[in-house]
């Protein structure tokens, strides 16, 4: 008899579990959906959003021009090893020597151009991203705040979203207004 009532109990505490976790699953389900319809959710392509920008476009320019008289002379080395591995080609034995070093030399000259070019484009392109990265997550901030926004996401991180929910336009335009290019 007290085994019977032992199984009893725990038939009745097992279906009591089973019962209270599909209960606790139900709450969770219905408080989830009630959750979701009431988050308002944005996305944002945070990095078009931001080369979009004047700012941007005019930094982008900025840099072009900074940068154009060392492109140049990279462009003419380059040009003037073109050149000598051209004559080298009909070059007789006695002037293939000569050549030979002068295009060597060319060579190192090029690329030691091309690589402090490179070196220094990057470490000022990137400065200028950092900073105008900084200011676009303080537009975003501020975008999310004045829309009531719970989320504001990166379009990378969304697998798929509708189009409506697509903000990148308008933190462009956010951003030319906040910070307007010089």
């Amino acid at each position: 008899m007290k085994l019977e009532y032992t199984r009893g109990v725990c038939e009745l505490m097992r279906s009591n579990q089973l019962g209270i976790a599909l209960c606790a699953a139900a709450l969770l389900l219905t408080g989830a959906d009630r959750l979701a319809a009431q988050s308002k959710i944005g996305v944002v392509d945070f990095q078009q959003a931001l080369l979009n920008t004047a700012d941007m476009q005019k930094q982008a320019g900025t840099l072009e021009s900074k940068f154009k008289p060392r492109q140049e002379e990279l462009e003419r080395v380059t040009a003037e090893l073109q050149q000598i591995q051209q004559q080298l080609q009909t070059a007789s034995n006695e002037d293939a020597g000569r050549l030979q070093a002068e295009g060597a030399r060319k060579q190192r000259d090029a690329q030691r151009l091309s690589e402090d070019l490179q070196a220094a484009v990057d470490f000022e392109r990137d400065a200028i991203l950092q900073g105008g990265a900084a200011r676009m997550r303080a537009v975003l901030e501020k975008l999310r705040a004045d829309k009531g926004l719970d989320l504001l996401v990166d379009v990378s991180t969304a697998l798929a979203f509708n189009s409506t929910l697509d903000l990148t336009a308008e933190a462009t335009s956010a951003y030319d207004a906040a910070h307007p290019a010089n």
